[in-house]
């Protein structure tokens, strides 16, 4: 009997690393071959072929016995396929077992711009995780976007995006690879103002996980309405194609459920007037757009 335990635990844990390495197998390869990089090349039991080929400006290695090959734009594992076909057409080899790997890349930085700490070029010699190079770069700043882009290596239009989630699992299970040559992009998130009588007027970075911010939400982060204010004519200041929108609201209605909550944009002003005995001059939009533009702006704790 504790044969046969033994004998399915083994078989358990064989068919465990059998399935795993499937699916590491079928993992596709990212990092593509470019020039300028140094490679690796081998054929299985002909020490004679083995080469180390550095990849030409125009994307091609040599191979003995068949000429240049071209490999750039191409993954390690491709770029064996190809060889091994072109020694077989070529009549050089019958079954050659064609081994490519990169030795090292011609590019071994990533360029880390945006909101950032300390924006820059960071050497890095393999694919790294994307929390990995944004912490070689300080991490992010207070004006922050969730919302990156990673423009990959030779090909402006390859953008992959990734969303630094305020949750810490869900930003690390959703880690994405930087490879060598890379450019990350962290860009500035929107800013809402609420200005006049609230408790604490100033700019609120739209830095959650959505990038957004409804009315009632930028008053919650100013500490709300003073007790002096006139909630009832607040007013949503907003640019539209160069000229000041002025809408007249009642935050008490906002409040109550009488009508929806409203999505800011980024660069909305929402102005709460005080009282009437300490009002001395009824603002015009464009003065109060002005005025926001020195208010204090906070990030989201």
């Amino acid at each position: 009997m504790k044969h046969r335990v033994m004998c399915f635990g083994f078989l358990h844990l064989s068919l465990g690393l059998l399935l795993a390495g499937a699916a590491l197998a079928a993992t596709p390869e990212s990092l593509l071959i470019g020039p300028g990089d140094l490679l690796h090349v081998q054929v299985a039991d002909t020490p004679e072929m083995d080469q180390h080929p550095r990849v030409t400006d125009a994307g091609e290695v040599p191979i003995e016995g068949v000429g240049n090959v071209k490999v750039s734009g191409l993954t390690p594992a491709t770029a064996a396929i190809v060889i091994h076909d072109r020694l077989i057409a070529a009549h050089y080899m019958m079954h050659p077992e064609v081994m490519v790997s990169v030795e090292q890349y011609a590019t071994q930085s990533v360029s880390v711009l945006g909101e950032i700490k300390a924006p820059g070029a960071y050497p890095i010699g393999t694919p790294r995780s994307i929390l990995d190079v944004l912490a070689l770069a300080g991490g992010l700043d207070a004006a922050a976007d969730r919302n990156i882009l990673i423009e990959r290596r030779g090909n402006p239009a390859d953008l992959v995006h990734y969303n630094f989630s305020n949750d810490a699992g869900q930003a690390i299970s959703g880690q994405v690879v930087v490879n060598p040559g890379d450019v990350v992009i962290v860009p500035k998130a929107g800013i809402v103002y609420v200005l006049g009588d609230v408790n604490h007027p100033g700019g609120y970075v739209m830095a959650n996980n959505e990038s957004k911010m409804t009315m009632l939400q930028a008053l919650a982060l100013a500490g709300g309405l003073t007790k002096t204010a006139k909630q009832g004519h607040a007013r949503l200041i907003r640019n539209v194609n160069g000229s000041y929108s002025d809408r007249v609201l009642s935050v008490g209605d906002l409040q109550e459920g009488k009508v929806p909550d409203i999505a800011m944009q980024p660069g909305d002003v929402l102005y709460v007037p005080f009282s009437y005995g300490r009002n001395i001059a009824v603002l015009g939009a464009g003065s109060i757009a002005a005025a926001a533009t020195s208010a204090a702006v906070y990030a989201l704790p």
